[in-house]
């Protein structure tokens, strides 16, 4: 592992200062859901007064196996209700909690259920999907619109169930098939398993070659780098020295079992693929995870460390990963779009001998 010399660390004046939105930017951006019918229709009801400047239609969905919502956003509050994994309920408030998570004191009012810590939910939406007659020859990248679906094992829901796909994964689409009423359904390539299954096509979005595009094409790979802090739990792209772009991480940990902290050094993106099915065998999926269409994987070392977006966590801020560097997918994709080497619209990877520098400091 090479040696280097790293700048000064962050202040957490400066962290602050360059995030923007403080300890507010723990939370995922909200996005305007667009109004749609179907399976997570009832949900669109129980949405009334929305507080201002929230998406109106927000929806949260439960990470955790189970958990009670509190009466305000504090965990000295009275407990309330149990809700369990994948419930999905609105979230009609956005706030800041007390100093007893202080990494991260953002919750969301569930509508009139109470307070959730952002940690254990991940803002979604719902938004449905028209599908083409057909896929180009070689597939297409698509990423899933709802809050969860389940794939089977042929187009039809009476099949067997497979996998249950999330909101923000990211798929390889290889085929438009039909059942027999005709409901579109994509046959979905797993680069893990080697073994085909299928979603409804309405659930998720196809991504076009233009979103694909790389940001900041015009400068050199001398003038890319990344600062992973391990500090501040924060990743920080460069050009040429200026900042560019900022986002809260959740990098290695060390558990009861193991030590999977992230190792401080000098690496190097040179391999990156939007999707990867992480499970058994990954370092950053051991046998405890099963985790298809991890989204926006941009490796820096040869055991599998990387970047990549993350869904069954929001818990940004502290230490938690089994090594990788954990983002909210969005900032995910910014710095799989922006790192070299590009990865070209319509390819399920890029292996190359030169990529943008990451320091682990």
């Amino acid at each position: 592992m090479a040696t280097f010399t790293a700048r000064k660390p962050l202040s957490r004046r400066d962290f602050l200062r360059m995030s923007g939105l403080g300890l507010v930017g723990a939370a995922l951006p909200l996005e305007k859901m667009d109004q749609a019918a179907g399976l997570f229709s009832p949900l669109l009801d129980k949405i009334s007064t929305i507080q201002p400047g929230l998406a109106e239609g927000q929806l949260g969905r439960v990470l955790v196996a189970s958990m009670q919502l509190c009466d305000r956003p504090s965990t000295k509050s009275k407990p309330g209700k149990t809700v369990w994994k994948d419930l999905v309920l609105p979230i009609t408030e956005v706030t800041v909690g007390d100093t007893s998570i202080p990494y991260n004191r953002v919750w969301y009012r569930m509508g009139a259920d109470g307070f959730a810590h952002s940690g254990s939910i991940q803002p979604v939406r719902i938004e449905l999907n028209k599908a083409p007659p057909s896929l180009p020859e070689t597939g297409q990248l698509a990423e899933v619109t709802v809050p969860y679906t389940d794939t089977h094992r042929g187009p039809d829901q009476a099949e067997e169930t497979a996998f249950r796909l999330y909101f923000g994964t990211t798929h390889w689409a290889g085929a438009v098939v039909r059942d027999g009423a005709g409901n579109a359904w994509y046959k979905l390539q797993d680069d893990k398993i080697k073994s085909d299954y299928y979603v409804q096509a309405q659930h998720v979005r196809l991504i076009p070659a233009q979103e694909l595009a790389p940001i900041s094409s015009d400068v050199p790979l001398a003038g890319k780098r990344i600062e992973v802090h391990l500090g501040h739990q924060a990743v920080i792209a460069y050009e040429w020295d200026r900042p560019v772009f900022m986002s809260r991480a959740a990098t290695g940990a060390r558990f009861s079992n193991a030590n999977y902290q992230t190792e401080p050094g000098r690496y190097l993106i040179n391999r990156k693929r939007p999707s990867r099915h992480m499970a058994a065998g990954d370092r950053a999926a051991p046998n405890s995870y099963d985790l298809p269409g991890v989204p926006w994987v941009c490796y820096f070392t040869e055991d599998g460390i990387s970047f990549h977006g993350t869904f069954w966590h929001n818990d940004f801020g502290k230490t938690r990963s089994h090594g990788c560097v954990n983002l909210p997918v969005q900032a995910a994709k910014w710095i799989y779009l922006w790192t070299l080497p590009p990865v070209p619209a319509g390819e399920i990877s890029v292996f190359e001998t030169y990529g943008t520098t990451v320091d682990v400091i």
